[in-house]
């Protein structure tokens, strides 16, 4: 009861010390394992016992006997069935025949062959469970890439590139190590027969049709409400234990693959429930996780980390990330408009992720019980590629982006939150001086017809934390809060001003802030005479922004007491000299920078000339 207690208790303060550090998960989760299993078997206990024992002898312990290997058998069928659904298709061809299709295809077959070919010649291992060793740490995952590069303020082409690979890698590398294990698994013990090539197809075949008939069957009956919306996401659930054990049965090693399968027909689906199914995959997903890291990590005994106590496991970290990696990396980036600094940048950030830990373990778990020879270096060798790769990334990321020159030292984006027409126009406006601009809204009605202006806008709720793991957003450095709801506008300015707002967080006034102008708030966009509703007339009447050249700072004070005056105008932007644009605030029309030359822009009627 303590240890199971303490193993769920000790996983969540991991994910939530990860969040708060703004560290990945993974690195926590595997450290706690470590100390509570083989460190304070050896260094802490008195009597050499684990303070959380999964297995002792193989017959005692939390999971005696093969419940352990169930349990995380169970446990990463649902995590894959999670990733799988995470796979859009659609997403691939957004993404085109470029840099990130080329980077997890020419990429990952330049670790899958390297890494293998380094992990037999350096640590003698057979082909086999070098070509698993290889196939496991294709993976990156976003779970590890997001929370190293959210404070990185990059690029948009370089931070993208690198989410996208994550995203897109993380179920495609989990099939090509679910497809390698289980070759090895139909010829465990013997010579690869054509009897085993037939067993390998038979395992193809089963997981392959059964994930993809039970998608839909699933599909169907959501559709057809034959499943109520109360019972719907435990009845996914009972649908992927289900299909796993079933697909298992018929075709031994073959439930992974079906459930993997499973998740990318669901995901590709276009049901209205997806979005619902996916967070509670996501929250399943995050508890088993952490559940599943500290126990794999505290059944390592000290006797498999002694395996890799040598010159060899520095070697072959070495020729991955800092040989393989960069190679696949410069191939899958040749002819593109990358520069140098940011293909080096690119090629030094490649934290392997959770799918990959957790994947090893259940297969060094199954080989090492199926007496494969050199099984037991799986665990070991990937924790050590996971645990390396993600304390080096974590750690020098930042520094190493300073050093190449990819670090944005200026973080001109606008965030404008709102992408109603008022939003658009004033997007479309900022976009033409070289602005980026990025709309965020809830309604998919607006983001729609902001997409269809040409112009980058995201469907998401700001109550979420979606948005702050939008590694995309790094170079947001203004907020613009211009939704009808002054509680929205309120609520994103405390929010996100210090994550999108650092060079300046506004909001629009609300109806009680207009009318009394002593309560004119600091952060006030724009005219404290004017709100939300006052914009939209505005709009409606003059879709129109125009500029007007400023003579010196007295013309400018009478500008805007004519925008006042007039309900139709309504300044938004000072643009220098230079071209450079400076947001007007209601709460201190005061601007020491204005010289002949500079223009007002503001919004609506035309102003006469004073």
């Amino acid at each position: 009861m303590l240890e199971l207690g303490g193993i769920i208790v000790l996983g969540i303060l991991a994910q939530w010390f990860a969040w708060k550090l703004k560290i990945p998960a993974i690195l926590p989760l595997l450290l706690i394992g470590l100390l509570v299993g083989p460190i304070a078997a050896e260094f802490l206990s008195e009597d050499g016992t684990k303070w959380i024992e999964p297995v002792w002898n193989g017959k005692e312990g939390l999971f005696a006997g093969e419940t352990l290997f169930y349990f995380v058998s169970l446990s990463i069928s649902i995590i894959l069935f999670e990733g799988g659904l995470t796979l859009k298709l659609k997403e691939i061809r957004n993404v085109g025949h470029g840099v990130i299709t080329k980077l997890i295809t020419l990429g990952s077959l330049v670790t899958f062959i390297g890494a293998a070919i380094t992990a037999h010649y350096v640590f003698s291992l057979s082909w086999e469970i070098s070509f698993l060793f290889s196939a496991l740490i294709i993976v990156t995952g976003p779970t590890v890439i997001t929370p190293i590069l959210r404070n990185i303020p990059l690029k948009k082409n370089v931070s993208a590139i690198l989410k996208w690979e994550g995203i897109l890698i993380d179920p495609i590398g989990a099939l090509v190590a679910v497809l390698v294990f289980e070759f090895i698994s139909v010829g465990a013990g013997g010579e690869f027969t054509k009897t085993v090539l037939v067993d390998f197809g038979k395992i193809v075949l089963f997981g392959s049709t059964f994930g993809f008939t039970f998608a839909h069957a699933l599909n169907f009956a959501i559709n057809r409400k034959w499943i109520p919306h109360y019972l719907l996401n435990v009845f996914a659930l009972a649908s992927v234990i289900g299909v796993f054990v079933l697909s298992d049965s018929f075709a031994h090693e073959s439930g992974l693959l079906a459930v993997v399968v499973m998740g990318m027909v669901l995901g590709n689906s276009k049901s209205e429930y997806l979005k619902e199914l996916l967070y509670f995959k996501e929250s399943l997903s995050i508890l088993l996780i952490s559940i599943l890291f500290i126990l794999l990590s505290a059944n390592i005994n000290m006797e498999d980390l002694w395996l890799i106590y040598n010159w060899q496991t520095a070697i072959l970290f070495a020729i991955v990330v800092f040989v393989l990696r960069p190679i696949g990396v410069f191939l899958s980036t040749r002819n593109s408009s990358l520069k140098l600094n940011e293909k080096l940048f690119i090629s030094w950030v490649g934290p392997r992720g959770i799918v990959a830990a957790g994947i090893a373990s259940l297969f060094g778990l199954k080989l090492v019980n199926d007496g494969i020879e050199d099984a037991e270096y799986i665990t070991p060798l990937v924790f050590m590629i996971v645990l390396g790769t993600v304390i080096l990334n974590a750690t020098t990321a930042r520094l190493f982006a300073r050093i190449v020159g990819v670090f944005l030292k200026k973080t001109n984006g606008i965030l404008i939150i709102g992408a109603s027409n008022v939003s658009r126009l004033i997007a479309n406006y900022l976009e033409k001086n070289d602005r980026h601009v990025v709309l965020i809204d809830s309604n998919y009605t607006n983001i729609e017809k902001a997409k269809k202006e040409g112009l980058e806008a995201f469907n998401t709720n700001i109550y979420s934390d979606s948005l702050a793991d939008n590694i995309e957003l790094n170079d947001m450095g203004y907020l613009l809060a211009l939704t009808g709801s002054s509680d929205i506008n309120k609520y994103a300015i405390n929010k996100f001003r210090n994550q999108f707002g650092k060079n300046g967080a506004y909001r629009l006034v609300t109806e009680e802030e207009m009318l009394n102008s002593i309560h004119n708030p600091k952060e006030g966009l724009f005219s404290h005479t004017d709100d939300f509703t006052q914009l939209t007339r505005t709009v409606k009447k003059y879709p129109v922004i125009n500029e007007i050249e400023i003579n010196d700072e007295a013309h400018f004070k009478k500008l805007i007491e004519n925008t006042t005056n007039d309900k139709d105008s309504i300044p938004l932007f000072v643009k220098d000299t230079n071209g450079e644009l400076e947001i007007i605030s209601s709460y201190s029309l005061e601007n020491s920078n204005i010289v002949q030359g500079c223009q007002l822009v503001y919004l609506g009627k035309p102003i006469e000339t004073v």
